[in-house]
């Protein structure tokens, strides 16, 4: 049996744990730049405001119902992450870290009748010591977790838990369930799908497997078994590498002078650098991109992106930085205003797995060491301890006008109770 438990409305049950004075309120919280919203409480969806929906747009809504607005504060929601993820590990064999606010979990070996008793103390557990509520579906696959997990969320009778293990059950809900919302399926497999005449889960399950094989290949299949109870994706009990890094960020205002933008994408450029090599990997392109802002559309538009091959293999955020603002000269244009740039790192591999060239110019020994320091400071004293000096002493700020405090990871942000 797996399960998936995904924390409900997970940055703004963030936000609530240290305000709970948001708690009944409609609340939301922007991403980078506070550019749009990518969390909403219960009441903010109420409300009619959509995932991605840019700011501005819900700007008199909002002032008119009193929405709560908050900056993304990533450093509060990564720690309350692990912690949750930790009291996860506590209760079952094994979990897969699916995202920062989901995880699938391995009851393999727990007699069946603990089953059930254990969902439901994660639940209420996980509630009590971190504060972060969660909903929990559990079933035969990985797929139909995902499906009772949605129960759990979207039905308060079922107290934020469904074991959905009896067929005729199964075949019940799978009859009204969505085919877009199987997990697996995407926006052009469920328009494909529903050209065909199978809008639910149960008509996709009705199909046979040849059919689903010359559609939607091998991945279609496994979604279709997976929905006839047959498990056919394992558990994943280690993070994987990434295959692709990317950094962007919108600006707070257009930025017209090269210098500026350079600043900002080699910001970018020794951010992923870094996240590259806490995956001990190493790569050889990257991929850097501008573009101006098209709201605005009497102004002139440029949008443009180079890839960079790089000879050898490397993980030097000087390398990186130095390849990256070369790039950028060839594709900036004088005289744009640009709104957003960002950097994305391909051909990734593990350094491990990569035989140093005999013909390598830079000195590979002595710039790994000194990218070690370089994270070893940043970790214990805070980013940007150390950067190159391509990012300028003036650090590109995004825009955070409503950002909470960092309650578990900064000292100087430490709650104060006042009796």
């Amino acid at each position: 049996m797996y399960g998936l438990a995904d924390c409900n409305n997970f940055f703004v049950s963030c936000e609530r744990v240290f305000n709970p004075s948001l708690i009944g309120k409609p609340v939301v919280v922007l991403s980078n730049n506070d550019g749009c919203v990518i969390s909403r409480s219960d009441e903010a969806k109420a409300l009619g405001i959509k995932m991605g929906e840019p700011v501005f747009k819900i700007k008199n809504l909002a002032e008119r119902k009193g929405v709560i607005s908050y900056s993304a504060n990533f450093s509060l929601y990564g720690d309350l992450s692990a912690r949750v993820m930790e009291r996860l590990k506590s209760f079952v064999p094994s979990i897969e870290i699916y995202s920062i606010d989901e995880a699938f979990l391995n009851f393999d070996g727990m007699p069946y009748d603990a089953i059930k008793a254990t969902g439901e103390e994660i639940v209420r557990k996980i509630k009590r010591e971190t504060g972060i509520p969660l909903s929990l579906g559990i079933s035969h696959t990985k797929t139909l977790a995902k499906v009772a997990a949605k129960l759990s969320k979207n039905y308060p009778k079922l107290n934020s838990f469904c074991l959905m293990d009896r067929e005729e059950d199964i075949k019940k809900v799978l009859a009204k369930f969505p085919v877009e919302d199987i997990w697996g399926v995407g926006r052009a497999y469920s328009k494909m799908l529903k050209s065909n005449r199978i809008n639910t889960a149960s008509d996709f399950t009705s199909v046979s497997k040849e059919w689903v094989k010359s559609k939607m290949g091998v991945v279609g299949v496994k979604s279709w078994r997976e929905l006839h109870g047959e498990p056919c994706i394992e558990l994943e009990d280690r993070v994987s590498g990434k295959k692709q890094i990317c950094t962007s960020r919108s600006f707070s205002k257009d930025i017209y002078e090269f210098e500026e933008i350079c600043k900002a994408v080699a910001s970018f450029t020794a951010s992923s650098a870094e996240k590259l090599r806490r995956q001990k990997g190493v790569c050889r392109e990257i991929l850097v991109f501008i573009l101006t802002n098209r709201f605005k559309e009497q102004a002139n538009q440029h949008y443009q992106s180079i890839l960079i091959p790089i000879e050898n293999y490397t993980d030097s955020t000087f390398e990186l930085v130095e390849r990256v603002c070369f790039g950028l000269k060839k594709i900036y244009k004088p005289g744009y205003g640009y709104k957003k740039a960002g950097v994305i790192i391909t051909d990734i591999c593990r350094k491990a797995d990569v035989t140093p060239s005999l013909f390598y110019e830079r000195d590979r020994s002595k710039e790994s060491s000194v990218m070690t320091v370089m994270d070893e400071m940043n970790t214990r004293y805070g980013r940007h301890t150390l950067f190159t000096a391509t990012e300028g002493v003036e650090k590109f700020k995004a825009n955070q006008n409503f950002l909470s405090k960092r309650f578990t990871t900064s000292w100087d942000d430490i709650i104060e109770v006042k009796v």
